[in-house]
């Protein structure tokens, strides 16, 4: 053989390594290349199904809030309405006490008992029953601020206990 004929064969041979690296690197370039694309699609669908269920998560939560904040509106109104008949009861008693439409009276202890306890009415009382006494109109008002104070707090308190009960369930 001459030198010619071993450098063709030299040239063919190091085309044919050259032509085949070149055929093998562009198949697996597309090899890799579909997978990445299937890979690609497969974590887009994996992203789209989380996405839905967060947005589902989201809608029934925003639901449940809504729901508790509604029922929440309707103890606000509840405890509002106690609370402003309330005041219209302890207005109205003040009132009839002011004009001395109502007076206030408590039980007298009786000597024999010393407790309060109910007493034989006197024979010639016509009023039947423990014997009373009357307060004074001003001991009176005190006495209705006092309780009007202590009705608006157990309004309150019923309130919050609503309040705290919507909130645990």
């Amino acid at each position: 053989m001459t030198t010619l004929d071993l450098r063709s064969v030299a040239l063919a041979l190091l085309f044919g390594l050259g032509l085949g690296g070149w055929v093998a690197w562009q198949w697996q370039a597309r090899s890799y290349g579909q997978q990445l694309a299937e890979q690609a699609e497969f974590h887009q669908r994996e992203r789209e199904q989380a996405s839905r269920a967060v947005i589902a998560w989201q809608e029934t939560q925003q639901k449940l809030r809504r729901d508790m904040e509604a029922r929440l509106q309707t103890n606000d109104v509840t405890h509002y309405k106690e609370l402003r008949d309330a005041q219209k009861l302890q207005t109205q008693l003040r009132s009839r006490l002011a004009t001395a439409d109502l007076r206030l009276s408590v039980l007298l202890a009786t000597p024999a008992s010393g407790r309060g306890e109910p007493a034989v009415a006197a024979s010639g009382s016509l009023v039947h029953g423990a014997p009373r006494g009357e307060l004074d109109p001003a001991a009176a008002q005190r006495i209705v601020a006092i309780t009007d104070d202590g009705d608006q707090g157990l309004i309150a308190l019923k309130a919050c206990q609503a309040y705290v009960r919507e909130i645990i369930h």
